[in-house]
């Protein structure tokens, strides 16, 4: 039998891990290739910004969970990704860094795939999906407008033009769809 060793539990965890610094990625084990459809020697050195829809999301995100783990340490989210093909998904995030006060200097991530329960199926802006990502956490108005740092009346206009796209009548409806109900 095989001797268990750390090395060989990063790689076969049934969870995508990377180990990265300054943004890029480090190594990663084999379930994040799965995920995102590429080889380690694709992904290793890369920038988590190849794993991002767009430069301003991967910008964007970036500042908020520097802001966030300078505060509590870690930080995790549901947000949609990107597959090397270029496949938007859902994506759950959990990250913690060596060093509070460096935030992306070097850190764990861990990535897992939610688009069996949860699929993108309509086409939204970077705005949008940051909206979505936070209105499936159940949180206001005005809990999202300080997340993003932008007003609730914005986030109103946000969540009136997803209710639209997704052609449903209400909040829940439009969660409810979100979620891949």
């Amino acid at each position: 039998m095989r001797e268990l060793d750390y090395q060989t539990a990063f790689h076969l965890a049934p969870v995508g891990l990377v180990l990265s610094r300054e943004r890029t990625i480090e190594d990663c084990n084999d379930e994040v290739c799965a995920i995102f459809g590429a080889t380690r020697e694709t992904l290793i050195g890369c920038s988590f910004e190849v794993l991002y829809p767009t430069p301003d999301e991967f910008a964007r995100i970036g500042e908020r969970i520097a802001a966030h783990i300078s505060g509590r340490g870690t930080y995790s989210d549901d947000r949609i990704m990107k597959r090397s093909n270029g496949e938007l998904f859902w994506c759950h995030v959990t990250g913690r860094a060596l060093d509070r006060a460096a935030p992306h200097a070097a850190g764990v991530w861990t990535f897992e795939d939610l688009s069996a329960t949860r699929r993108v199926a309509i086409e939204l802006t970077p705005r949008e999906r940051e909206i979505a990502a936070q209105l499936v956490t159940g949180k206001t108005s005005k809990q999202i407008g300080r997340v993003l740092d932008i007003s609730p009346r914005t986030v109103d206009i946000y969540r009136a033009r997803l209710m639209r796209k997704y052609d449903t009548g209400n909040a829940t409806e439009l969660l409810q769809r979100l979620l891949g109900n």
